[in-house]
This record gives structure tokens, C-alpha cells and sequence, in this order.
């Protein structure tokens, strides 16, 4: 029981709050269509979900950084196994079929590199080039495997982990500086080797307008659900956008362009400070953890949620591409919320070892 009474509940009430407006959006959004019933499976994944938190919440974390090593090669072999045999859906080869559900092996990756990098940073003192140079490549790689998925999207969110691994392991100004300049050198020989699908998001980013009909449709249809959401928004199953069916995916990675739509601005201000006081749980978590490795478990995991939420929702809004990243807790689908309620389980197993010498 004094465990239990250790638990972070008013983190995980707080989830829950934002994955319940998920699951009533998801509902909104398509009841009455071919997608029917979502918002039930995104039910069932929410319950597994817990099931998944709660039993990695009871290992310690220190279990989980001592095979760091051996997490790491089996999600290399998976992230491999994705690319030779996985299933291959709008010409991107991201999911492996598992007992009747599509598991998307990138998702669970996230929680991999976190471990890595809390393990491989926890023991520095000062960042040398070398250091830098290895994480750089132990993230690297899986970085690489995902992108030829193709999902850049994805491939992305594993830098923030190695970056704020990097700055909490002692990495200097000038350090950070040089690596800066280097990734401002780099991103124009990298649009080479972007796909054209690629090419052609980020070139209707900067002018959706050029093909309004076509690339730019989805954004253009977003921007116009979030403004036409105005202070207080249409109403709950009253969205125009929505129920004319004219913004694509409203149930998944543009869910937060369907809720504005129905709830407004005063609805996205009480989600965004859900979300606010999610990170700075986090954050608090992350002060009292009793070790170095497990402060930087857990900033890793407020970090990566941070990235996906102002990627999503700037991509909402027009202000970042279109990159298919999903919006946490909201977004239906069922790999990316088992990875996030795992991630939890860690946080709150170094929540609940806070006390311990």
C-alpha cells in the first residue's frame, strides 16, 4: 500500500483528462462515418494502456538502465525487421501486424532512447567531442532506420532526447554553438536527400495556397477549422469542417485543428494548460528523482512530449510542416499511447523511488 500511496495520481490525472477530450473528439469526429467506433478502440487502447504504466511502474529503473544495452540491439533488430517484413501502408513500410494490431516499432524506439541516453549521460562529468560523437551515433542509427521508413517525422523526435541528454551531461556553450552551426551547414546538403513528397510538404508549408486542391489542401482546411472555432467554438459535434468531412484525419494527427474547431479558443486554452501542468509534473518529478540517471529518465520524457506538442499543434496552426507527428494523449492510435503510458511507468517508478537512499 505505501507504494501505491507514493504514486504520482495527480499526473496521472491529469492524463487522463487530456486523453478522455482524445476520446471524445475522436468520437465527434467520426461518428457516422466508415471510421465509426474509434473512439471504442482508442477506449480499449487507453485500458491496456494503464495495464502497461502500472506494470512498469512497479520495476525499477535501475533494471532498465543496467540492459540499456541489450534494449537498445533489440530495437535495432525490430526497427530492421520493420523495414524487411513490416506492413507496408501509404507507401511507408512503419508497422508490424501483432496478434490483429499494427504496432508502429518507431513509438516504442522513443522509450529505448531514453534509457540510452540517461544511462550514457548519467556518467558524465564533461561532454568531450568523443561523447558527443557516440551519442550522436547510438542515436543516430535508429534515427537513420526510421527515416527510411520513410518517417522523418518521427526519425526527428529522437534528437531532442540526445540534445537535452547532451546539455544535462555538461555539454559547454561553445560545444552547443559549434553544433549549431554545423546543423545550419548541413540542413541545405540534407534537402537533397529529402523523398519528393517530402520536398513538396515543406515547399506548400511556406504557400499552401499554390495547390489548394492537392498538398496544401490538408493545411489549408486546418488553418480554416482552428479560425472558424472562434472564442468560444461551434459546439460539440456542430464543427463544419468536421462533419463536412473536409479536414483530413480530424481523429488523428490534426485532432487539435477538430477540437478548436468544436471547443474554441477558451477550449484550447484549458487543453493547453493541461498540457503545462503535465510538463511541469514532470519537471517536479525530474527535481526529486534520487539520482542523476533518473532525473534524466524523466526530463528525457517531458522533453520528447514537449517537441510533440509544439510540432503538432505549430503544424495545426501553419506555422511548422505537416510531419504526421500525433498529439499526445489526443490522437487516436494505439502504438503511440502504449508508448506514452509506458513512458509514465518509468516516471513514476523513479516518482516513487524518490524517498529511497
Amino acid at each position: 500500500m505505501g507504494q501505491w500511496r507514493d504514486f504520482d495520481w495527480y499526473l496521472l490525472g491529469l492524463v487522463l483528462l487530456v486523453c478522455l477530450l482524445g476520446v471524445v473528439e475522436i468520437y465527434t469526429s467520426t461518428h457516422g462515418t466508415r471510421l465509426a467506433g474509434a473512439s471504442l478502440r482508442q477506449l480499449a487502447y487507453i485500458v491496456m494502456a494503464l495495464g502497461v504504466m502500472f506494470l512498469l511502474s512497479r520495476i525499477s529503473y535501475h533494471r532498465w538502465l543496467a540492459v540499456s544495452h541489450w534494449l537498445y540491439g533489440a530495437c535495432l533488430l525490430a526497427l530492421v525487421g520493420v523495414l524487411a517484413v513490416g506492413q507496408s501502408i501509404f507507401h511507408s513500410r512503419r508497422w508490424i501486424p501483432i496478434l490483429g494490431v499494427h504496432l508502429q516499432v518507431s513509438e516504442f524506439a522513443k522509450l529505448v532512447i531514453i534509457v540510452v541516453v540517461a544511462r550514457y549521460c548519467s556518467e558524465l562529468r564533461r561532454v568531450t567531442w568523443l561523447d558527443i560523437v557516440r551519442l550522436g551515433t547510438l542515436v543516430g542509427l535508429p534515427m537513420v532506420l526510421v527515416a527510411l521508413e520513410p518517417d522523418l517525422g518521427t526519425a526527428l523526435t529522437y534528437a531532442p532526447i540526445a540534445a537535452v541528454g547532451l546539455f544535462l551531461g555538461g555539454l559547454s556553450w561553445r560545444q552547443g554553438v559549434a553544433l549549431l552551426l554545423l546543423a545550419m551547414l548541413v540542413l541545405p546538403l540534407g534537402w537533397h536527400e529529402l523523398k519528393p513528397y517530402q520536398k513538396a510538404r515543406l515547399e506548400n508549408f511556406m504557400n499552401p495556397s499554390t495547390d489548394p486542391l492537392g498538398r496544401g489542401y490538408q493545411l489549408l482546411q486546418s488553418k480554416i477549422a482552428v479560425g472558424s472555432g472562434g472564442f468560444w467554438g461551434q459546439g460539440q459535434g456542430r464543427g463544419t469542417q468536421v462533419q463536412g468531412a473536409f479536414l483530413p484525419v480530424s481523429q488523428a494527427d490534426f485532432i487539435a485543428a477538430a477540437f478548436a474547431e468544436e471547443r474554441g479558443l477558451v477550449g484550447v486554452a484549458v487543453l493547453l494548460g493541461l498540457y503545462f501542468l503535465i510538463l511541469m509534473r514532470l519537471l517536479a518529478d525530474a527535481r526529486t528523482a534520487p539520482d542523476r540517471a533518473g532525473t534524466l529518465l524523466v526530463v528525457g520524457v517531458a522533453v520528447l512530449l514537449a517537441f510533440h506538442i509544439l510540432v503538432n499543434l505549430g503544424m495545426v496552426v501553419g506555422f511548422m510542416p505537416v510531419t504526421g507527428i500525433p498529439l499526445p494523449f489526443m490522437s487516436s492510435g494505439g502504438s503511440s499511447l502504449l508508448f506514452l503510458f509506458a513512458a509514465l511507468g518509468v516516471v513514476m517508478n523513479v516518482h516513487m523511488r524518490r524517498l529511497v537512499n
